[in-house]
């Protein structure tokens, strides 16, 4: 991943010339999960490829892999045929036998979706039927078998879906990038990305801001956060920018993490790519709550009080921005709320889990979702991954993404062997 970019360079030393020795085959930007789980592809997918990944962070997942709740989604959220179901009912089966296989810490609990008011039954039911066509085994429950499952917790009506677990993704992380450094790929951290020199026909040259440069045939654009940033350095026009939203969390205290056996969702909007306040025990036992969803102000804005004027400016210089304010102003609003008040939030968790009080709650870290909004004010549902001379950028991976990850990391492998075929 990146931060702080300067502007696109021609560079022209750079390039390797057309019989030149180049540093690797493919370059991957980006050791988040995605990019990891694309290093690893590549290396499995075609033995010998030279791979070199970069992330200017000290270690692997440090940002959205890293701080998220850590469920392994059954894709029952998703729209019948898109990326997201595809991927998500390939990849949470996939995610847990790597779990299994790799001795990385794993449950498969199973998750409540519930309904607590009546406006949400025909929504709960829709999601009973997208369930069904995505493949996924989901069961019916009345307020009495939501109590067998989960006895605090409040419902009219519920579906179960017991393919859902919980798992360390950072963990999965690291294990990705120790298998493909075995297969002989190279993970460089602190490796932060300032210039990309692409040459049509020639291949990428990519220099840190520390000044190594690397040269390759092909690159991956795996920068979350910072992939609409990448793109314009490789001299694209992404069709989606980058809105930051950061995520709140809590934990219950350890008094009173009983008081949540699993998972446990409210009923989603479907205007929202987020799936609001849940509940999650995870793998060590503890509950996380949340999250919140807020506009971050900076890419890497975990607290309100963390602004950097470039990325402010760059999202409220954007009308998409401003036609996404306008059309669920009242979304954020609510969301904003919950933000800065305490009070607010217990009454939010408490729709579900009747019982917490607000000395329950235990802030816990934040995590911030690289949301890609088009020039209209649309919030990108899908995974969206393009292609460019020598270049697979992939410009949209929230959640399910890390549930999703090898099946991801095959598909743009696959892109990635094939714009490395077409330089040679």
């Amino acid at each position: 991943m990146m931060e702080d970019v300067s502007t696109v360079s021609t560079a022209p030393s750079m390039v390797p010339a057309r019989r030149a020795a180049y540093d690797c085959d493919v370059l991957v930007v980006g050791g988040g999960i995605v990019g990891l789980s694309t290093a690893y592809a590549l290396t499995r997918a075609r033995p010998g490829t030279r791979v070199v990944v970069l992330e200017k962070e000290s270690g692997p997942a440090r940002h959205q892999t890293g701080r998220n709740s850590g469920v392994i989604h059954s894709g029952v959220y998703y729209r019948p045929g898109s990326l997201k179901a595809r991927f998500a009912v390939q990849g949470s089966a996939e995610m847990v036998k790597f779990c299994a296989e790799h001795g990385i810490p794993h449950q498969v609990t199973g998750k409540l979706i519930v309904a607590t008011e009546r406006e949400e039954l025909p929504r709960l039911h829709a999601l009973v039927q997208r369930g069904r066509e995505n493949g996924i085994p989901v069961r019916e429950l009345g307020p009495a078998q939501i109590a067998e499952y989960e006895p605090h917790v409040n419902g009219l009506a519920a579906i179960h879906v017991g393919t859902t677990g919980v798992c360390d993704f950072g963990a999965v992380a690291a294990e990705l990038a120790r298998l493909a450094s075995d297969a002989g790929s190279e993970v460089r951290y602190g490796a932060e990305v300032a210039v990309v020199d692409r040459r049509p026909g020639v291949g990428v040259a990519v220099r840190t801001t520390a000044g190594a440069v690397v040269r390759a045939r092909a690159l991956v654009n795996c920068a979350g956060l910072y992939c609409d940033r990448v793109a314009r350095l490789a001299g694209d026009a992404p069709p989606v920018r980058i809105v930051p939203f950061r995520g709140e969390y809590h934990e219950l205290s350890p008094a009173r993490a009983g008081l949540v056996r699993g998972l446990v969702y409210p009923v989603p909007d479907p205007a929202f790519p987020f799936l609001g306040v849940h509940l999650t025990r995870g793998v060590d036992g503890s509950v996380h709550i949340g999250p919140n969803a807020v506009p971050a102000l900076a890419r890497e804005g975990y607290r309100w009080s963390t602004v950097r004027l470039r990325d402010l400016a760059e999202v409220l210089g954007r009308p998409g921005t401003w036609h996404l304010a306008r059309r669920h102003w009242r979304y954020g609003a609510a969301e904003v709320r919950r933000s800065v008040s305490k009070a607010a939030f217990t009454e939010a968790v408490r729709r579900l889990l009747p019982e917490v009080e607000a000395e329950d709650l235990v802030p816990a870290p934040a995590g911030v979702r690289a949301q890609a909004v088009g020039p209209d004010g649309t919030l990108v549902d899908d995974f969206l991954i393009t292609e460019a001379p020598h270049t697979v950028h992939v410009l949209n991976a929230p959640s399910p993404a890390a549930t999703a990850s090898l099946p991801i990391g095959r598909e743009v492998a696959r892109r990635a062997l094939a714009a490395l075929d077409a330089t040679r």
